[in-house]
């Protein structure tokens, strides 16, 4: 279903804005974002779970309602804070399709609703797959190594709350001197880091008990940090001829030697590249702390965030106007 666009009358406002001599560095993204985005096979994959109208309050444009939903993604807004964004930003109006004078503007139970359809019909990961499909067949993802790595995303420690609990679903854990109480997100990635695959678990859960699931089948080499080494498995991958080179972890009795130090090094450079998409959907996009309550609902978010963090990624390879690419 494609949606028809009609011209529409612009306010003051956004004559104004439209005139301007200066483009933000949000809008330099929201634009690049726009550019890249397979809109196409995204609504594709909604359009049959979205709702049509009928005798009730008729549904707003499915293009808007993601364009609002991946603007939540990079800039992490709440419900009603997305909504509200909608009024005062001109530029994310720009983006999400929105003309104060001829259009409404989503209020926080729309922005909800559309969001927990998403959840519901397990859209986000078909989003991811899709984007990650798409990426293959322009052979921008690698599929002759995997990286894999976990980072944790923070909740809520405090029971001041309507509930007096925490959320049962997450859990806490010791990572180096420090205590940290939430969920583990754990991805595969290829050698530049783009993200092939993602699993979710609290946060106590051993980041080895996710390995089989990171892994696509078709690697020739896996690297990893100390958590997942297993001598069970390396002789397991290396019977199959497969080349283990997930970091090495010595113990009281057996440290490792200088030498082995030195490889786990080398492997480290290479090991790294699997936390570029953690930097962009932690740091740039806010995605430090759960937003939501549950293990689920914050997958889902999951699956966006990184799959949007692949085209981010790669952005000067899938851009109309590439000029470099990694």
């Amino acid at each position: 279903m494609v949606e028809m666009r009609v011209a529409k009358q612009q306010t003051f406002a956004g004559l104004a804005w439209q005139n301007k001599g200066k483009q933000t560095r949000r809008e330099r993204f929201l634009a690049e974002m726009d550019a890249i985005i397979p809109w196409a096979q995204l609504l594709e994959l909604i359009e049959p779970h979205y709702p049509k109208a009928g005798n009730g309050r008729p549904p707003l444009g499915l293009e808007k309602m993601l364009r609002i939903y991946f603007l939540q993604i990079w800039f992490n807004p709440s419900d009603p804070g997305a909504e509200e964004a909608l009024y005062d930003s001109e530029s994310m109006r720009r983006f999400a399709r929105i003309e104060l004078s001829a259009d409404k503007v989503p209020d926080e139970s729309t922005i909800l609703n559309f969001r927990h359809l998403l959840e519901e019909h397990d859209l986000t990961k078909a989003m991811f797959e899709r984007i990650n499909g798409l990426m293959e067949q322009k052979g921008l993802l690698l599929r002759s190594g995997t990286i894999v790595d976990a980072t944790i995303i923070a909740a809520p420690s405090s029971t001041k709350n309507a509930t007096d609990s925490r959320d049962p679903e997450m859990k806490q854990t010791k990572k180096g001197k420090n205590w940290h109480f939430g969920m583990k997100v754990h991805v595969g990635t290829d050698r530049r880091g783009v993200v092939h695959s993602v699993t979710a678990t609290h946060a106590a859960a051993a980041d080895i008990t996710q390995m089989n699931a990171l892994l696509h089948g078709q690697e020739r080499t896996i690297f990893g940090d100390q958590a997942y080494w297993k001598e069970a498995d390396r002789q397991r991958f290396r019977a199959a001829g497969v080349r283990y080179r997930v970091n090495r972890r010595g113990t009281a009795q057996r440290p490792l030697t200088d030498h082995q130090k030195k490889i786990n090094q080398s492997r480290s450079r290479t090991r790294a590249r699997g936390e570029h998409a953690f930097r962009i959907v932690k740091q740039l996009w806010g995605f430090a702390k759960v937003r939501y309550r549950g293990i689920a609902k914050n997958a889902a978010r999951a699956f966006t965030s990184f799959a949007l963090a692949n085209l981010y990624l790669m952005r000067r390879c899938i851009s109309p106007h590439q000029q470099w690419c990694p």
